[in-house]
């Protein structure tokens, strides 16, 4: 894995940690997790990161 890669990845998980804990404390709704989810795989395009994704890249 090459440094863009890696850092493609780490900024797709630092993402979705932060609006993982939104969705915990009933900031944002599942609903909005969701897409927020499918905008960041489309943006960040990890590979490795799919597997903490609830949504797997098309």
């Amino acid at each position: 894995m090459d440094k863009e890669q890696f850092d493609r990845e780490k900024d797709y998980l630092s993402t979705m940690l932060f609006f993982r804990s939104m969705e915990d404390r009933h900031l944002i709704t599942e609903e909005e997790y969701a897409e927020i989810d499918t905008k960041m795989l489309e943006k960040y395009r990890p590979l490795l990161c799919c597997l903490f994704s609830e949504k797997a890249l098309t």
